[in-house]
């Protein structure tokens, strides 16, 4: 599961826990690690977060027969997408995103003007690109039950027809 920040992933994520399934936020301690690009002339792109492969992988060899849901948003996601049954994007309007942002209290990411900046810039500039690469896009402006369902839905009967064209 993808998404721009305040899409609801980790909401997703946390339910799909309490329901009893794997899951795996990317967001936590050990799964990501931080670039930074030291040629980066403006305040908004100062580096990026990316998954640690090594990590990934073993995650991923550790196949035991479950349904595995995992959230993140880095570049180098796609590096494993050929590893999922399917990639949904979680996508809602912009409006929704900050506003979600705004009420939040689990994560301060988003809180400034340009954390802001950056997840505006992200909608133009990523979301459209993880749009071609998914499978299935879900709006995320709905419940969070039906987005869940929807998830659950999807696990039960994925398809690789959008990841394997993307390759």
């Amino acid at each position: 599961m993808t998404g721009m920040s305040g899409t609801g992933k980790s909401s997703a994520l946390a339910e799909l826990g309490r329901r009893g399934y794997r899951v795996v936020d990317t967001d936590d301690p050990g799964w990501r690690e931080y670039r930074e690009d030291v040629q980066s002339a403006d305040e908004v792109r100062r580096g990026e977060w990316l998954w640690v492969e090594e990590r990934m992988t073993q995650l991923l060899d550790s196949d035991v027969g479950r349904s595995l849901f995992v959230q993140g948003c880095v570049r180098n996601q796609s590096k494993f997408y050929d590893r999922f049954d399917a990639v949904v994007l979680l996508s809602a309007p912009a409006d929704v995103i900050l506003d979600r942002i705004a009420r939040r209290t689990t994560n301060s990411y988003g809180k400034t003007p340009v954390e802001r900046a950056m997840i505006l810039d992200d909608l133009v500039r990523v979301e459209p690109l993880l749009r071609e690469s998914c499978t299935h896009e879900l709006d995320a402006s709905r419940p969070l039950d039906e987005v869940v369902a929807d998830l659950i839905a999807i696990a039960w009967r994925p398809t690789r027809s959008a990841i394997d064209s993307a390759e």
